[in-house]
């Protein structure tokens, strides 16, 4: 966490996912030492190396543009921040429960982060921000998000 006292924190990627490429190379190698004539071995290096450094840039990307952090003062979302006495409500959630869905204006707004949509597998939460504009926060967690900020909101104010 970038701050001891964050509220909710999601970073985006994992940086145990660089794991996965040698792992699968590792694998790889095991099932060519049991049932070939040939082991490729620099080849298999160089892929691991390979889907190391690609996984690196997804991940570094991942946590600088898709990371959600609260705090008492703030919420971060990617590479945008709002101030929390910036917030004036925490609209609720879409129902989708009777069937005949009608979407609710803050599906329409613009979405934190400086980017164009919610990023995929996060689900938004609407914002009202204090002059009355309407903007979008996602997470993964969208519950735990909604609940946290509710908290922080009432006690603002």
């Amino acid at each position: 966490m970038d701050e001891p006292n964050a509220l909710f924190y999601e970073p985006g990627g994992r940086w145990r996912s660089l794991a996965w490429g040698p792992i699968f190379c590792l694998v790889a190698l095991v099932i060519e030492l049991y049932t070939g004539p040939v082991v490729h071995w620099f080849a298999l290096r160089l892929f691991a190396v390979l889907l190391m450094g690609f996984t690196y840039v997804q991940v570094s990307a991942a946590r600088r543009h898709v990371s959600v952090e609260l705090t008492p003062t703030q919420l971060r979302q990617g590479t945008e921040s709002v101030d929390i006495v910036d917030i004036a409500e925490v609209l609720p959630p879409a129902d989708c429960s009777d069937g005949d869905y009608e979407p609710k204006r803050w599906e329409t707004a613009r979405v934190l982060g400086e980017l164009t949509g919610v990023p995929r597998r996060r689900y938004a939460i609407g914002l009202r921000l204090v002059g009355g504009a309407l903007v979008q926060a996602w997470a993964r967690d969208d519950d735990g998000l909604r609940e946290a900020l509710e908290q922080v909101v009432a006690e603002k104010s």
